[in-house]
């Protein structure tokens, strides 16, 4: 914001470790996705933290993006991209909700601040990574790009298993309960005190 300056001492120390979890190499990926997923009329920002900053800052290629892969709830997207400040950052909160609505778990989206104001830019690669991991797990047909950019999530894989298998299992000793195979604690000394050493 206008009222902000530079920060100083451990706020500094604190903002440069969080600059440095930015990944120059995810944010191409994170683009070529957005603009096959959205359409080459987005256009491409400026490389690095600040250009990638810019490019999403108003929000529209954000709804743009989760509009594309669900369209059931769509984020309303003005004519005109907004100028003034609460429009912006309005519109940014309206994909982060939708995202989680989506799917996205609530701990894997970013703040408004987080983009609006470049305070975590890896937060926000983390959210889009998270949403493209999702629409590629979801395998609905909407997702546009190479599935092997984003990790498919883990699946359930319920299991039914009879009466007959659960009674079998409790028949089955673990080696913590009752066996130790031979091992014993001969020699050892109890907990918390000093090996004697002695020269």
């Amino acid at each position: 914001m206008a009222n902000k300056g530079p920060s100083f001492g451990l706020s500094r120390d604190v903002q440069a470790k969080i600059e440095k979890k930015y990944d120059d190499e995810l944010e191409e990926r994170l683009v070529e996705w957005v603009v096959l997923q959205v359409g080459a009329d987005v256009g491409r920002p400026e490389r690095g933290r600040l250009g990638f900053q810019v490019w999403l800052k108003n929000g529209i290629i954000l709804g743009k993006l989760i509009n594309s892969l669900c369209a059931s709830k769509p984020v309303k997207i003005p004519d005109t991209p907004p100028s003034m400040v609460f429009k912006q950052m309005e519109q940014i909160a309206q994909f982060l909700k939708a995202a989680e609505d989506y799917g996205v778990v609530k701990t894997d989206i970013f703040q408004t601040v987080d983009l609006f104001e470049a305070k975590d830019m890896a937060a926000v690669q983390r959210t889009l990574m998270a949403l493209g991991s999702l629409a590629v797990t979801k395998d609905d047909g909407l997702y546009r790009g190479d599935p092997s950019w984003f990790m498919k999530k883990a699946q359930e894989n319920r299991r039914d298993f009879s009466d007959r298998q659960l009674k079998e299992g409790k028949n089955v000793i673990g080696l913590q309960m009752g066996s130790n195979q031979g091992a014993s604690q001969a020699g050892m000394t109890g907990y918390g005190r000093p090996r004697q050493i002695i020269s």
